[in-house]
This record gives structure tokens, C-alpha cells and sequence, in this order.
């Protein structure tokens, strides 16, 4: 019995003082998958899993045999599609060496409980090392938001609403240059200029208790370019866009108010073809399917007591008329403005923009063929026929300069 009860008073020692020791000695960093650092750690883990040769360069040392993919999928708008795939740490423990330190990493997957909205389950990491090395944890996550950083860098990002979250749809994109899109004279520089100048008066606004935002209204005829300057805009001013679909199943209107009031910071919210959601208050898919969302509790989400500030909102429509007064008055939609159908000076710059570079044809040709275009074009506008730019440009894709401007006058169509 002596025996017995010595072994267990030095069993609970032994635990009572590796604890001890434990809370002494060691430190533990835990990130939930609810923080932005989360991603950020899962990328650097999965950028920073090389060969062995590479890792005793730089220092850094990680295997596991507990892995998870994550699949990206980007659907382009002609239909095709590719995914990426990622190999990050399983759940489980794992061990990695960072900066001549060891650290144990605890991915642990909550699969009983559920995140209410977006239905995804509960997740940690918990990163553990001597107490010593504590100073570490702020370099690692520094060097993983720097690396998600300069992956977006140049780039624009597009996210989408899964549930009330702004995730990311497919893999950021190529920034395109404002100048590339060609509108009327005066067209761009006119919305660019508002942005800027409500970027710079964030304390003008709350001097005079006006809340914060700013809606803008691009109409006009389809193909006239309106999303692709939005998406220009957002490239020249670094912002991001976040796509809201007011058909997507399961919106609702408290929904809709949050994923407005939680916006990403530096970013555009842009809703296209308004007109075909809300002509008649209802809002329906085309398989029959009615959104949740109603018109007064849209409208509540752009200018109601429960909106968000710091936001800027893009819409664009085809049909201005079909919109109700109530959507696009001052407060709702700060700038109307039309992006029009080609006009003859607009034909003459894309098409000096596409041809002028070419060594297969002088400069004199391009110069000729370019006024001979123009005339072209306002003559068919007498007439009252009309032409897109994205005809003109999938035109111009298509065809060599003499080519394109032999086979112009049938793109034209009457408006």
C-alpha cells in the first residue's frame, strides 16, 4: 500500500510539474479560421513546403504526412474554366522549423458544430514553441501577409458572397489599364474624378455628419463597356471588387445589410443588370426560383439605418427606364452616367490602338484606314444605326486593319 501511494503522489508530481513546466517554458499562438491571418499561415505553410535541399537554405524545414487540397475554380466569361490545387497541413499535429526554432502546429477541425451562415466548420491553428522564441509569431505572420501580398500584387482580386463572406472566385487577375478602355471623351476621366475626390474627403464627410458612401449608375446599350471600366477603375485605384448576385439562393435581406456593412476594406461593390432584378420589386432566377431579397429591403441595404459606411457601389443597367425612381435617386445613386454605343472618334482611337503598333502595316496606312473608319461610322449614325465596342473590338481581334474595315459596315445594327 506504501508503495502504491507513493507511485501515485510522484504520478501527479510528474503531471503537476510538466505542466507547470509546460506553462513556463512554452507559449501558444492560436489563429481561427474566422481571422484573415488564417489563410495567410495555410499559403505561407504551403509555399514554404520545398524540397529538402531548399529548406536547408532558407532555414525553414516542413513535412507532413496529413495533408488537405483546396481547389480553386475560375469560370471565364466565354465558359471554359481551370482549377488549381493546393496541397495545405491536414488536420492534425505537425512539427516545422522556422528561423532555427521548432514549432508545433495543431490544425483542429470542429465537425460537430457548423458556422451558422456559411455552413463551413470551425477551425484553429495553434502554433507552439519554447518561450524564448515567442517573438517569432508576429515575424512568421508579417512574412505570410507579405507573401499573400505580393501574390495580389498588380492584380485585382474579385470575390463573391458564400453566404454572408466575401471569398475570393478564382484567382486574381491581370490589372487592365484604364486607358485600354475606350469610351466617349470626358466619359472616364468624369467618374475617376468623382472616386478620387470622395476617396479624399473622408473627414469632410463626417464634419458635416454625412454618412460615407457613394453609388454610381453606369446605363447604357450592352457591349458599351461599362463593366469592363468599373474593372479598370478598381485596378487603377488598387480596390478590389466584390460581386453581389441579388438572384444567388438563400439571400435574404438581413444578408444583403450585412454583406454591405462588411464590405472588404478598398474595394467596389458592383451589381450588374439592376434592371433585370428589381423592374417589377421581384426579384426572380431564371430557373423560376424568387429570391428572398425584396426592393425595400435592398433599398434599406444602400442608404438604411443599418448600412454600412466607407462603401462605394457600382450598378450598371441596359435600361435605365425600366428602373424604379425610388433605386436611383440622390443618396441611392450619386452619379448617373451613360456609356454610350461607339461614336466615330471612339472607332478611331480603338482602332488606332489595335493597328497603330504593327509592323505588317505603315503608320500612313493605319492613319488613312482609321479616318476612312471614322467617316464610316458617322455616316451610319445618321442613318441611325449604331455599333458596340465590344463588336468593334472582337471585330478587330478577328481581323487584319483592311480586313476590319471592309467587313465594318455589317456590324452595324439599328437602334
Amino acid at each position: 500500500m506504501g508503495v502504491g501511494v507513493g507511485l501515485t503522489a510522484l504520478r501527479q508530481g510528474v503531471i503537476l510539474g510538466s505542466t507547470a513546466l509546460r506553462r513556463r517554458l512554452l507559449v501558444t499562438l492560436e489563429v481561427n479560421n474566422k481571422d484573415r491571418a488564417y489563410e495567410w499561415f495555410l499559403a505561407w505553410l504551403a509555399h514554404n513546403s520545398t524540397t529538402v535541399s531548399q529548406q536547408r537554405v532558407t532555414g525553414r524545414w516542413f513535412r507532413s504526412h496529413q495533408l488537405s487540397v483546396e481547389t480553386a475554380v475560375e469560370q471565364r466569361n466565354n465558359g471554359s474554366s481551370s482549377a488549381v490545387f493546393r496541397l495545405v497541413a491536414g488536420p492534425g499535429t505537425h512539427w516545422f522549423r522556422y528561423r532555427g526554432a521548432w514549432m508545433q502546429m495543431k490544425r483542429e477541425r470542429e465537425t460537430r458544430a457548423m458556422q451558422l451562415m456559411s455552413g463551413t466548420p470551425w477551425e484553429t491553428v495553434s502554433l507552439t514553441t519554447l518561450s524564448r522564441d515567442r517573438d517569432l509569431f508576429p515575424r512568421l505572420l508579417a512574412e505570410a501577409r507579405d507573401l499573400a501580398m505580393k501574390n495580389q500584387e498588380g492584380k485585382l482580386v474579385i470575390r463573391t458572397a458564400w453566404g454572408i463572406e466575401w471569398k475570393p472566385f478564382g484567382q486574381p487577375r491581370q490589372k487592365r489599364p484604364l486607358h485600354s478602355v475606350v469610351l466617349h471623351a470626358g466619359v472616364g476621366e468624369k467618374i475617376e474624378q468623382d472616386v478620387r475626390a470622395f476617396l479624399q474627403r473622408r473627414q469632410w464627410y463626417a464634419d458635416r455628419g454625412i454618412p460615407y458612401r457613394r453609388g454610381y449608375l453606369l446605363y447604357g446599350p450592352p457591349g458599351s463597356g461599362k463593366t469592363s471600366y468599373i474593372q479598370a477603375l478598381a485596378g487603377a485605384l488598387s480596390y478590389d471588387i466584390c460581386l453581389l448576385n441579388l438572384s444567388e439562393r438563400g439571400l435574404t435581406d438581413d444578408k444583403l445589410i450585412h454583406l454591405f456593412s462588411n464590405a472588404p476594406e478598398r474595394s467596389f461593390i458592383l451589381i450588374e443588370d439592376v434592371d433585370a432584378a428589381f423592374n417589377r420589386r421581384v426579384q426572380t432566377s431564371e430557373d423560376g426560383y424568387q429570391s428572398a431579397v425584396t426592393f425595400s429591403g435592398f433599398l434599406n441595404a444602400l442608404d438604411g439605418v443599418a448600412s454600412g459606411e466607407e462603401r462605394i457601389v457600382f450598378m450598371t443597367t441596359n435600361h435605365i427606364d425600366n428602373l424604379d425612381p425610388a433605386l436611383i435617386r440622390p443618396g441611392r445613386v450619386d452619379l448617373r452616367v451613360l456609356v454610350d454605343d461607339a461614336s466615330p472618334s471612339q472607332v478611331r482611337t480603338l482602332f488606332t490602338r489595335f493597328y497603330g503598333g504593327s509592323e505588317d502595316i505603315p503608320p500612313e496606312d493605319v492613319a488613312r484606314l482609321a479616318q476612312e473608319l471614322e467617316v464610316l461610322t458617322a455616316n451610319e449614325m445618321r442613318s441611325g444605326r449604331r455599333i458596340s465596342m465590344a463588336a468593334l473590338q472582337g471585330l478587330f481581334i478577328r481581323n487584319g486593319a483592311k480586313e476590319a474595315v471592309e467587313s465594318c459596315q455589317d456590324l452595324f445594327v439599328k437602334r
